[in-house]
């Protein structure tokens, strides 16, 4: 099943206001993609009507932010169901930097409905990193049964690498996303030292047309945050981009378990 974990909406900034969860749901459906994730900046409210789109179309939408945390790090978080995404919300609330958002420079962040409609305008500014740190924000997304992967790590900027010039060896992460600019195999000749984990690769889209750029293949038993686990503990997922073939995922056997058995999170 093909999935792109990282689709931003109109609410980011610099997200295309075309990015409305109406249009991310239709041009998925037309891409062959069955699994998205919402992933805005530092904010999850335009995910439930999201989730609610892809329901009718079949396409199961992961419930998902991108946060940019104390250190200017890019991180992805998912999880299982809406309630642990709403206790998320409340703690990225909490540590929002009160700056306003310059709609000139950055664009509006505006929530909508399912008719393009819209319901909410974030005055606070999604580009400024939150106060907590990678670490901390790695186990508030464990706590709350989720899934936690530094993103886009080969780029030059808001990546793990390029901003602390390695990955702490005891940071807690299932996976390492990777841009559309490269593949496992050309970022491990500059980095053997991550040889072995798993590498997940997504669009990181802010404009229509960039959905499915990148995308990851997972072999599912079922389409739901249980079958997406498992295809993912167990290695069963290649990663794919515009105009090559299967990429196979990395493998990372000293750290395969179960997240739904660890918290009881289906």
């Amino acid at each position: 099943m093909n999935a792109d974990l990282h689709i931003h909406t109109c609410l980011s900034p610099c997200g295309d206001l075309e990015m409305s969860p109406r249009n991310i749901v239709r041009i998925a459906k037309e891409k062959g993609l069955r699994m998205i994730a919402i992933t805005d900046h530092n904010s999850t409210r335009n995910v439930p009507v999201c989730m609610e789109l892809g329901e009718r179309e079949g396409i199961y939408v992961i419930p998902g932010c991108e946060v940019n945390t104390r250190e200017e790090v890019h991180t992805l978080c998912y999880f299982p169901h809406l309630q642990a995404m709403e206790a998320f919300q409340s703690y990225l609330d909490e540590r929002m930097t009160d700056m306003k958002n310059d709609p000139d420079r950055f664009g509006y962040q505006v929530a909508v409905d399912e008719n393009d409609r819209i319901v909410y305008e974030e005055e606070r500014s999604l580009f400024m990193s939150i106060e907590e740190g990678v670490e901390g924000v790695a186990d508030q997304v464990h706590r709350l049964g989720g899934i936690f992967v530094p993103a886009h790590i080969d780029r030059p900027k808001n990546s793990l690498i390029s901003q602390l010039g390695f990955i702490p060896f005891d940071l807690k992460y299932e996976a390492l996303e990777i841009s559309k600019a490269t593949t496992p195999g050309e970022f491990l000749k500059e980095h053997p030292e991550l040889e072995g984990k798993r590498f997940l690769q997504s669009s990181d889209a802010h404009y229509p047309e960039d959905i499915a750029r990148a995308y990851t293949r997972f072999e599912m038993e079922e389409l739901n945050w249980r079958g997406f686990t498992d295809a993912l503990f167990n290695g069963r997922f290649g990663t794919y981009r515009d105009g090559t073939g299967r990429i196979p995922g990395s493998a990372f056997p000293e750290r395969i378990y179960n997240i739904t058995q660890e918290t009881g999170y289906d």
